[in-house]
């Protein structure tokens, strides 16, 4: 008997609280779902909550982790764009211009199956001058399906309507497309007329009672004074995990999603 596969695809991590939640709760999130494969934006888990370290990579990939998504905050640290030429492992989006290190989609193995991982950023309210989403999809899908039949992407944008218009746009086309970027998990998680599975954010790995995982204080400075702030993470508990299961068939057809919802009342030790 062919078994299902099972995904787990985790919201933005933010900071280095959002890191330590997410590696302590990845046991329980196997005992749960007991995943084939788990994927994880990773563009905010830098100690600071923006960029990422090669470091860091190595702690998410020690622990599991498939593929580390990103989108316009992975060009923080300056430092991993020579590592980014190196590895499949960690993406950026793959509209942004060709001179740009790293590349934005991959595959890997599982169970005998190829899997594809694609990577893209939106365009509206978006400060990045990238190419069309729609466009760049389309020319990707040609090779990446000639490879994978089990195709999912990681849409970081702002907009709800562009998230739900790409994933119209490629429904039937791809497995499964996951919003992130805002932070804050949609309850709108379905399998689409033509089998493709979609939410529009998958939320985000970080303290309960902030604002997107930073301190309240220094962003409601930000809204009332317009003037630049300093941004910090916040790291007092309680923490959510949030993300999305999602189980496929043998003949990579979705047969279940279900939204993730953790919360974590314990301090973080860091």
């Amino acid at each position: 008997m062919v078994q299902n596969l099972r995904f787990v695809f985790i919201g933005d991590i933010i900071g280095i609280s959002g890191l330590e939640v997410f590696l302590r709760n990845i046991s329980k999130l196997k005992d749960k779902y007991s995943y084939d494969s788990i994927v994880v934006n990773g563009e905010n888990c830098a100690k600071n909550g923006k960029g990422i370290s090669e470091k860091t990579v190595k702690r998410l990939v020690d622990a599991g982790v498939d593929v580390i998504t990103s989108g316009n905050h992975i060009w923080q640290n300056k430092e991993i764009y020579d590592f980014l030429n190196k590895t499949d492992i960690l993406l950026r989006p793959a509209n942004y211009p060709s001179e740009c290190p790293g590349k934005g989609y991959t595959f890997y193995q599982i169970k005998n199956h190829t899997v594809g991982i694609i990577n893209l950023q939106g365009r509206g309210f978006m400060k990045d001058n990238i190419d069309c989403p729609f466009k760049k999809m389309e020319s990707l899908l040609t090779l990446v399906s000639s490879k994978a039949k089990i195709i999912f992407v990681d849409f970081h944008a702002e907009t709800t309507a562009e998230k739900q218009a790409l994933v119209n746009f490629l429904d039937g086309k791809i497995t499964g497309l996951f919003g992130t970027h805002t932070h804050v998990q949609t309850s709108d998680q379905r399998i689409l007329p033509f089998g493709t599975a979609y939410i529009t954010d998958l939320g985000f790995c970080g303290a309960l009672n902030s604002i997107i995982g930073m301190e309240k204080d220094t962003i409601i400075k930000k809204f009332i004074t317009q003037l630049p702030t300093r941004f910090k993470v916040e790291k007092k508990p309680p923490f959510e995990l949030n993300g999305i299961f999602v189980e496929v068939n043998s003949l990579s057809k979705v047969e279940k999603i279900e939204r993730i919802k953790i919360l974590d009342e314990q301090p973080v030790d860091l």
